[in-house]
C-alpha cells in the first residue's frame, strides 16, 4: 500500500535539500570572492558597504540556483575582469598599449563591443522571427548573452579603472549617464534572456532588442558628442555607499517597464493581425507584460524608498518635490494604477497593453527627459 494515498499534504523535499554539490560550490566560490575582497580593500570600506558585499553573496548565489545560466556568466565575468586588472598592471596608460586591453577589454573597447553584439542580436532576432528561421533566433540569443558578458565586463573593469586614475575619483560606474545608460541595457536583456528561457520562446527578442539598440544608440552618440566615456569624480552627495543599492534598484525598474512595454508592442501587433503566426499567444505575451510590471514594480518601489533615505542624509529631508523625485513618483503611479486595474478589475488586453506601452514614454521622460529639460537636485547627468 502506498502511504502517500493517505498523505495529500505530504512534504515535498526542502528547498534545500535540492541543491547539488555545483550549487553549493557556486555559492563557495561567491563566499571565497567576498572574503577575499574583504580582506584585501577591507580598509578602504565602510560598514555599509561591508554589509553589501556580504549580502551579495546569498542575493547571487540564489540567483544562480535559480537560474543556472547566470553562473556561467558570472564566472566568466569575473576570469575576464581579473584578466584585464592583470594587465593592467597598475598602469592606467596600459589600456593604450597592451593589445588585448585596447581592443578588446578596457573598459571602453568592452563596451563598444557590447554595442555591436547589441545591434547584431537585435538583427538576427528579426531574421529569425520574419524568416521563420530557428537559426536567427539561436544566433540572436547567444549574441544577447556575449553583449551581456562584455557589457558587464566593461563596468568592472570601468570600476577598477577609477581607482587607477586616483583614489579619490575610484567609484562604482553607475553615477551619470554614460554608465547608467550601460546599466539599463544590460538588465533589460538579463530579464529578456531570461523570460526568454522561462517561456521558451525567442519571438519576444526582435521586439525587446529594440528597445536596446535604441538605448546603445543614445549612449554611442552620448560618447561621441559630449567624450561622456571619460571617468570623472563623484560630486559630493554621490559620494556615499547608498547610490551602491538605490542607483541598481531604480534601473531594474526603469528596465523591466521597457521590457513590459515592448512586449506590450508585439501583443498590440498580433491583437491586431500582424505577425500573428510568428508571434507567441495573446496569453503568453499577457502574462510576461504583467510578471515584469509586477518585477519592476517591486524594485522601484524598494528604489524610491532608498532614495528618500539618502536624500535624508544628503540634504536633510527625505522629499522636497525636486523634478527627478516629482517624475518618480508619476511612474510609481503609473504602475501601481495598472498594477491595481489588474489585480482588481482584471485588465488585459489592448488597453492593457497600451498603457504599458504609455508607460514606457512616462519612464523615458524621467529618466531622461529631466535631466534634458528640467534642473534640480538630481542633475548629474545634464545633455
Amino acid at each position: 500500500m502506498d502511504i502517500t494515498q493517505n498523505q495529500p499534504y505530504a512534504a515535498a523535499p526542502g528547498y534545500f535539500r535540492r541543491l547539488t554539490v555545483v550549487d553549493w560550490l557556486f555559492a563557495a566560490a561567491l563566499l571565497g570572492g567576498a572574503l577575499f575582497g574583504l580582506n584585501r580593500y577591507g580598509a578602504f570600506m565602510d560598514i555599509y558597504e561591508k554589509a553589501i558585499m556580504l549580502l551579495a553573496v546569498p542575493t547571487f548565489a540564489a540567483l544562480g540556483w535559480h537560474w543556472k545560466p547566470v553562473r556561467l556568466l558570472m564566472l566568466l565575468i569575473a576570469v575576464l575582469a581579473l584578466g584585464a586588472i592583470g594587465l593592467y598592471d597598475h598602469n592606467l596608460e596600459a589600456a593604450n598599449t597592451r593589445f588585448w586591453l585596447r581592443y578588446m577589454l578596457s573598459s571602453q573597447s568592452a563596451i563598444l563591443w557590447m554595442s555591436v553584439l547589441f545591434y547584431l542580436s537585435t538583427i538576427f532576432y528579426w531574421i529569425g522571427l520574419i524568416g521563420r528561421s530557428p537559426a536567427g533566433g539561436a544566433i540572436g540569443a547567444r549574441l544577447c548573452w556575449a553583449a551581456v558578458l562584455l557589457g558587464f565586463t566593461g563596468m568592472m573593469v570601468r570600476w577598477y579603472e577609477s581607482y587607477l586614475i586616483g583614489a579619490d575619483v575610484g567609484h562604482i560606474p553607475i553615477s551619470n549617464l554614460y554608465e547608467v545608460f550601460v546599466l539599463f541595457s544590460l538588465i533589460t536583456a538579463l530579464f529578456h534572456l531570461y523570460y526568454e528561457q522561462r517561456y521558451a520562446t525567442r519571438q519576444l527578442g526582435p521586439f525587446v532588442l529594440l528597445v536596446i539598440s535604441a538605448a546603445i544608440g543614445f549612449l554611442l552618440w552620448y560618447t561621441v558628442a559630449r567624450d561622456a566615456a571619460e571617468i570623472q569624480p563623484l560630486v559630493p552627495a554621490l559620494q556615499s555607499w547608498w547610490m551602491k543599492i538605490h542607483v541598481p534598484a531604480n534601473f531594474i525598474g526603469y528596465g523591466t517597464f521597457a521590457l513590459a512595454a515592448m512586449v506590450a508592442s508585439a501583443y498590440l501587433l498580433k491583437s491586431h493581425g500582424y505577425l500573428a503566426d510568428r508571434l507567441p499567444s495573446l496569453e503568453l505575451l499577457d502574462d510576461v507584460m504583467y510578471k515584469a510590471i509586477s518585477a519592476g514594480f517591486a524594485f522601484f518601489t524598494i528604489a524610491t524608498i532608498l532614495g528618500a533615505l539618502w536624500a535624508a542624509e544628503a540634504w536633510g529631508g527625505y522629499w522636497s518635490w525636486d523634478p527627478k523625485e516629482t517624475w518618480a513618483l508619476i511612474v510609481w503611479l503609473n504602475y501601481a494604477a495598472w498594477l491595481h486595474m489588474r489585480l482588481m478589475s482584471g485588465l488585459r488586453g489592448r488597453v492593457a497593453a497600451w498603457w504599458a506601452l504609455v508607460g514606457l514614454l512616462v519612464t523615458t521622460f524621467a529618466f531622461l527627459g529631466v535631466n534634458m529639460f528640467l534642473s534640480g537636485l538630481h542633475s548629474y547627468g545634464a545633455l
